[in-house]
């Protein structure tokens, strides 16, 4: 029953979390506007946002060896809120850049928090249900998290003090939790070359990922407000490409499982190719069209990083797959970092369908690549399973390494 329980809370705080952390982005972006922010400028707060979560991934496993999991919890809390509530005690997008960080650093750490509390917890017999109730709870938070803005008035005081109440009420589920802390897990070695070793395909996947997802979800509200989409709207549009991307996990996975991964990562972006021109040339042809655009451009680009990370565990044995796990989200991170910046500046030179046409060359060359790989490597036997892989943790490969077994293959095509 304690380990329901502490499940519960762990469950309870991630769903605080993602209100919070998942709905300052697109506040800052509309309140960037309202503001008199340059498009430039509103994209370095999405950038720095990933560039705190870098930090907080690397960080948060030895905060944790250093003070435990709830006090590790609630510290990275205490910077979330503060870097939110801090929103309006300066108003300038190079000092909300750092608060960002801090929002970026809170994510990371927090999501280190709690897998690790879960790799830790999970027995054999209640991994499938507990890890399919975790990739539920996390997916639904943060489709809600993006209709959080229909409700929030830009460049408001309020609007932040409610996310802010948010991030603090996040704290007391995990904290008050009567369950036993865990033992702590050792930080993964960072190793960013090992990704590029075991399948550089895979490695350029998962930048093209961070393209497609960091720029829409952190400057698409720019990209709404141009195309003339009210508030509401915008959070609808935002909140369908996450949609998109939940539904197409499931048909994704069985093609990923059935055939060539190489080529359905190819084809996911040929498909995603074509939903970004159909985006970039309708403009403001209907609102029914734009959301209908933007859910089948998370259909087509949201599960690209799971295909990725699911084929360079092809190539990898059980020890290396903690390690490659934390590699593959540092090259996601470093997409993160420079997407949103890039595609802002875009957008201030060319118009709002530059930001489509921008990610439509990431999947482009991505196709290259993939069809060269595939003339140097034959194809892999034994596939290990796919697995929808959240992008939150440099820990999550220790928390799904064990899923992805499958045949009883760990050989490495070298």
């Amino acid at each position: 029953m304690r380990l329901i329980i502490s499940f519960s809370a762990l469950f309870l705080s991630l769903i605080l979390l993602q209100l919070s952390s998942g709905g300052v982005g697109p506040l800052d972006a509309l309140s960037g506007i309202a503001l008199g922010f340059t498009t430039s400028q509103i994209g370095l707060l999405g950038s720095a946002h990933f560039l705190g979560f870098f930090i907080g991934c690397w960080w948060a496993p030895r905060a944790m060896g250093s003070v435990g999991h709830s006090r590790a919890f609630a510290v990275f809390m205490a910077m979330g809120a503060i870097g939110i509530l801090a929103h309006f005690l300066i108003i300038d997008p190079y000092a909300w850049a750092i608060m960002r960080i801090a929002s970026g650093i809170c994510v990371a750490g927090c999501y280190t928090v709690i897998e690790a509390w879960l790799q830790a917890k999970l027995t054999n017999e209640i991994r499938g249900r507990a890890m399919g109730t975790y990739r539920i709870v996390d997916m639904g938070a943060s489709l809600a998290a993006q209709m959080v803005i229909s409700v929030l008035e830009p460049a408001s005081y309020v609007s932040y003090n409610l996310l802010a109440l948010l991030c603090c009420a996040a704290i007391l589920p995990l904290t008050l939790t009567k369950a036993s802390q865990p033992e702590t897990p050792k930080a993964p070695r960072l190793r960013p070359m090992l990704a590029v070793a075991r399948s550089p395909l895979a490695a350029a996947g998962v930048v093209v990922a961070a393209l497609s997802s960091a720029s829409f979800r952190m400057v698409g509200p720019v990209y709404g407000t141009q195309v003339g989409l009210e508030i509401e709207q915008i959070a609808y549009f935002l909140a369908s490409f996450v949609l998109g991307g939940a539904l197409a996990q499931y048909p994704v996975g069985w093609l990923a499982d059935k055939f060539d991964r190489r080529w359905v990562l190819i084809w996911l972006s040929v498909a995603a190719i074509i939903s970004c021109f159909c985006t970039a040339f309708i403009g403001a042809a209907g609102t029914t069209i734009v959301m209908l655009m933007a859910g089948l451009f998370g259909l087509t680009s949201f599960p690209i990083f799971s295909v990725a990370t699911a084929h360079a565990n092809d190539f990898a044995s059980s020890e290396e797959r903690v390690e490659l796990s934390a590699a593959l989200m540092f090259f996601y991170a470093l997409g993160a970092i420079a997407a949103p910046y890039l595609a802002s500046g875009l957008i201030q030179w060319y118009g709002p369908g530059a930001l489509f046409m921008m990610i439509s060359v990431g999947h482009g060359l991505l196709i290259v690549f993939g069809i060269s790989r595939m003339r140097a490597r034959p194809t892999k036997g034994n596939l290990t399973r796919y697995i929808y892989a959240p992008r939150t943790s440099f820990t999550i490969g220790g928390l799904i390494g064990r899923q992805r077994e499958r045949n009883g293959s760990d050989d490495k095509d070298t």
